[in-house]
């Protein structure tokens, strides 16, 4: 998938703490990525917890805390920068990186595996709930029922 697309700007990835977009990899499945601020610049990651298949963004922007992702079901702390995750139940683990490149102020995805196909998440092309499957039948667009933490 050579090549680059401009997504968006550092700006609004600061000013709203995230941005979510959907790219395809080569075999044209689907997958939703989120940009988050880091340092002077921003970061691209796979919109998914590395613990069990939850989104990171529910289509309400990304949970930060000092510069950490926070998942919203179990709550694992992942470096918005490195993607590293040292606490709870995705201790251990990294996020998947989706390669983007910085340049006067805007962003472009550069990453040869996946290619840009939407802002926004799936629900905005399709038919998957917050985790990814089917519809969504609460409609509330946050974490399933087992989720105990509140943002």
């Amino acid at each position: 998938m050579a090549g680059r697309t401009e997504l968006t700007t550092v700006e609004t990835v600061h000013e709203s703490r995230s941005w979510l977009f959907t790219v395809r990899d080569r075999y044209g499945e689907a997958e939703e990525a989120i940009l988050v601020p880091c340092e002077d610049g921003v970061e691209g990651w796979i919109n998914r917890c590395m613990h069990e298949p939850q989104r990171l963004d529910v289509g309400r922007g990304v949970a930060m805390r000092d510069e950490e992702i926070i998942c919203p079901r179990h709550g694992s702390m992942y470096d918005a920068c490195s993607g590293a995750c040292d606490n709870g139940e995705a201790a251990g683990t990294r996020l998947v990186g989706v390669d983007v490149t910085v340049e006067d102020g805007r962003v472009f995805l550069t990453d040869s595996i996946y290619r840009f196909d939407h802002e926004g998440n799936l629900q905005d092309d399709g038919d998957v709930d917050e985790n990814g499957n089917g519809s969504d039948e609460d409609g509330d667009g946050g974490p399933s029922s087992t989720s105990h933490l509140s943002f």
